[in-house]
């Protein structure tokens, strides 16, 4: 009998689950052997999910596997192998363009195979001895199939940027807490975690970046052949803030005028525009004001654009902040420049505060409670939804469980998360920092509480704070 491979074994060991899983999914008459899709339909929720779940490990297995193997086609295909390279020799001009044609992906596809497979594997020195990588803790969870070939390209890239700027053993630390963080969240959660990493490990590379990003910005308008007239705008965090908070609040208008209770209240005719929709009539009705209105527009006249920062860093200009909306962080400089505008709020952290517990005395959270919660949750707590469309919620009922209208009450949720987890039966957890969410026995028999709000893209500043 052939002996198994050590490189393969996990693969293998995964593939076994996924077979036994599928069998454990079907009903008691057994398998079909009719078709995979007469298979899949006939399998019990519970063992759809976890055949789901293990063939996308099995995926991850391969894709590491994959990436290592693009790197080493890479490496024999290097500049100091010339025309008798692995890549020419096969009638390639480069390794990219090989794995892209074995792929069957685009050669961004290809290239990320290989800058991943280069980050995640075992160096050796000039006399053979075997190194670790250069990231040691994501290349254990490639290996081990417990994040994505995508995660893995986030956090790697980022490092790689920051290296030669970074404290060594702080951009270890936060490259560990990225690779745990991968491990709980998906790529867009991750990729706001990564953001804010790489701002406080390079926090000198901040105005650059910033500088940069302004530099590309630009607006263009062009007519198609029907008359549809296309913009085309790019915009750097603190020209954006302006235009993107009028935007949603006209938004945010419309969506709460549709959603109001009652047939008094609705309008007479039904909304039945997409948000998209919405927000282009918006940026035409702020047009159109802006050239010929004296009067402000009822929605805009409680919008403000909410940056946030740590008291230190306000006083001395140093360091980082963030504007609510925006996932990019931005210099403690622009910050405090923007903060001296009238229609800014500026949220200063660690300083005085204003009383935010008002026990009963109040059902609905005040302004300046809604902006501790933004601090704390960060937009919807549970889906990351943008804070200009979420409500501030009792998590004991106001009514029903005479909750207060104190911060440790409070959560931000979107209309859909606040419904579904009512419905569903989700418990909620809330301290000063954190919202931890607890899912039914339906959905996790052992009900493990799942991190929310900003705590769960903020690990990497979490250790560096």
């Amino acid at each position: 009998m052939t002996q198994p491979l050590p490189a393969l074994e996990p693969l293998e060991q995964h593939i076994e689950e996924v077979h036994a899983a599928w069998v454990g999914a079907m009903p008691a008459f057994g398998a079909s052997i009719e078709s995979t899709q007469v298979d899949l339909e006939q399998m019990s929720d519970a063992g759809l999910v976890r055949v789901q779940e293990l063939l996308a490990r099995v995926r991850r297995d391969t894709d590491a596997l994959l990436a290592r193997a693009a790197a080493e086609v890479a490496r024999r295909s290097g500049p100091a192998f010339g025309e008798s390279g692995l890549a020419k020799s096969q009638g390639f001009h480069s390794a990219t363009r090989l794995i892209a044609a074995s792929t069957g992906g685009s050669r961004h596809d290809a290239a990320r195979l290989i800058a991943v497979g280069e980050a995640t594997a075992e160096r050796a020195s000039f006399t053979g001895e075997r190194l670790p990588s250069r990231h040691p803790h994501v290349a254990r969870s490639v290996v081990a199939a417990e994040i994505s070939l995508e995660a893995a390209a986030a956090i790697t890239s980022m490092l790689d940027r920051v290296a030669l700027r970074a404290d060594p053993d702080l951009a270890d630390r936060v490259e560990a807490a990225l690779a745990q963080l991968a491990r709980q969240v998906p790529l867009d959660v991750l990729t706001r975690g990564v953001r804010e990493a790489e701002a406080r490990l390079d926090a000198d590379g901040v105005e650059p970046r910033e500088e940069e990003l302004r530099q590309e910005r630009s607006l263009t308008f062009r007519e198609d052949a029907r008359g549809v007239v296309h913009l085309n705008a790019r915009l750097d965090p603190e020209g954006a803030a302006h235009i993107k908070a009028a935007i949603e609040a006209l938004v945010s208008d419309a969506l709460r005028r549709r959603e109001q209770g009652g047939d008094d209240a609705r309008p007479i005719v039904d909304d039945s525009r997409t948000i998209s929709q919405i927000q282009a009539d918006a940026l035409a009705q702020l047009a159109r004001h802006a050239l010929g209105c004296a009067q402000t527009l009822p929605a805009l006249a409680k919008t403000t654009v909410v940056v946030r920062i740590d008291l230190e860093s306000m006083r001395d200009g140093i360091g980082i902040a963030h504007i609510d909306g925006i996932d990019q962080p931005i210099s403690a400089g622009t910050a405090r420049r923007m903060a001296a505008d009238a229609e800014l709020i500026p949220a200063v952290l660690g300083g005085a505060s204003v009383p935010l517990d008002l026990g009963r005395a109040a059902r609905l959270f005040s302004r300046s409670q809604r902006l501790a919660l933004g601090e704390r949750d960060g937009g919807c707590a549970s889906c990351g939804q943008n804070i200009a469309y979420v409500e501030a919620h009792h998590i004991d009922w106001w009514e029903r469980d005479a909750g207060p209208t104190d911060l440790s009450n409070g959560v931000l949720l979107c209309s859909s998360c606040h419904h579904r987890i009512h419905r569903d039966g989700w418990g909620i957890h809330a301290t000063a920092t954190s919202v931890w969410f607890i899912p039914p026995p339906h959905v996790d028999p052992e009900r493990r509480p799942r991190l929310g709000g900003r705590a769960r893209f903020d690990v990497g500043a979490a250790l560096i704070a």
